[in-house]
């Protein structure tokens, strides 16, 4: 384990004029606001640091990471606070202390990374089994804390780590999937609104599951009774398996996984759905195109991708494609039907999203209104200084 003593931690300044955002609330500092001395460029990757400004005065304690966008990331605005086991724990039971609030059942985002004061830390919980994603080089290097500390604090029977997501590459660690406690032998039971799924914590997308997206699934398969849903990029059944007992006529799920395909009929079959439920694979634009030209309609349709905008960079791409998306999926909407979309791109913009809908809608000859724009579940909240966090979009429009 590290161990941190504030008398003897790096010094990190940031240079002058540079401080005001760092100041201000912003749990950031990145690489062009700090004094990249020579000894600052020889520090670990993860190090904790003290973070001063020019005038001397400590801003706090934070992880530094010398050769990422995001140099440091600050984990208390005291930098006397040792970072340790017990700073895990209390951390960890002031998130779990907001999420029992929130939801009744040990099923969610317990850790949303700085919202939670753990920046780059993510943990989700299913039952009695953790999965964690240690997204940074710094979360990365006190991974024995975190551990001892999510033991201490939900004495969990497993803990997994998911360090497989695209930042780790940023901050230049390699992707690895673990289990740092206890044993997974298959996958785990949850249960989310009315039903029941099984989750694969080990190989499944994420940390297993996508809990952002319980109150939109809640939502839309409210308004499924007696309907004829398409569920595009299904993954294992979320929203399908819900429309279901909430009364659906029918549901077709499609994604190209055929993993998660097999794990969405399994989890049909736990909540006695398997006769309503149908699960095809096949790539999304392919089959939303096929099903238009057979003129199929569905009174609920819903399209919830990954992200089309992964860097800054594939923005107009993206945004094309979520304007495709839309104009496909419209076209298969009954009149009177539910359209609800999604991106989970940080990149994308509330603004530019509505815009990528709106266009679509045009090139689909189709009106509606929005009845509902939301984004991630309570679970996954946002910093106040930290408005980017705010990654998820989702509409839900009826079409005329």
């Amino acid at each position: 384990m590290m161990i941190d003593d504030p008398a003897t931690r790096p010094v990190v300044a940031i240079a002058a004029g540079r401080h005001r955002r760092a100041a201000g609330g912003h749990p950031w500092v990145y690489s062009n606001e700090v004094v990249m001395d020579a000894a600052a460029k020889a520090l670990p990757r993860g190090s904790l640091v003290t973070l001063k400004g020019a005038d001397g005065n400590a801003l706090g304690v934070a992880t530094f990471n010398p050769n990422a966008l995001v140099a440091a990331r600050l984990l208390d605005r005291d930098p006397g606070t040792r970072i340790d086991r017990d700073f895990f724990i209390a951390r960890l039971e002031r998130a779990l202390a907001l999420r029992r609030r929130l939801y009744a059942e040990p099923y969610g985002r317990l850790v949303h990374a700085e919202a939670d004061g753990l920046p780059g830390l993510v943990i989700d919980r299913y039952g009695a089994t953790l999965v964690a994603q240690l997204n940074t080089a710094g979360m990365a290097r006190l991974e024995g804390e975190i551990v001892a500390a999510a033991a201490a604090a939900l004495a969990p029977d497993a803990i997994v780590l998911r360090n497989d997501g695209t930042a780790r590459a940023i901050e230049g660690l390699e992707d690895e999937a673990r289990t740092a406690l206890g044993t997974v032998a298959g996958p785990v039971e949850i249960r989310e609104n009315r039903a029941r799924y099984l989750v694969d914590v080990l190989a499944g997308q994420k940390t297993g599951w996508f809990y952002d997206q319980r109150e939109n699934r809640r939502f839309v398969s409210g308004l499924a009774a007696g309907a004829r849903v398409l569920d595009v990029y299904c993954y294992t059944g979320g929203l399908a398996i819900l429309a279901a007992l909430a009364g659906a006529d029918r549901v077709l799920g499609i994604d190209r996984s055929e993993p998660a395909l097999a794990l969405a009929a399994a989890s049909a079959d736990l909540n006695d759905q398997g006769s309503c439920c149908r699960f095809a694979r096949g790539e999304a634009f392919h089959e939303l195109e096929r099903l238009g030209r057979a003129g199929e309609r569905f009174d609920v349709v819903a399209a919830d991708p990954p992200a089309f905008v992964k860097a800054k960079k594939d923005l107009g791409p993206g945004l094309r494609g979520y304007r495709k998306l839309v104009r496909l999926a419209a076209a298969l909407v009954a009149p009177g039907g539910i359209l609800f979309v999604a991106s989970c791109s940080h990149n994308v913009t509330a603004e530019d999203f509505a815009e990528a809908v709106r266009r679509g809608l045009g090139d689909a000859e189709r009106t509606g209104r929005i009845l509902v724009s939301a984004g991630a579940a309570p679970d996954h909240p946002v910093h106040p200084a930290l408005p980017e966090s705010a990654y998820l979009k989702a509409m839900t429009l009826a079409l005329d």
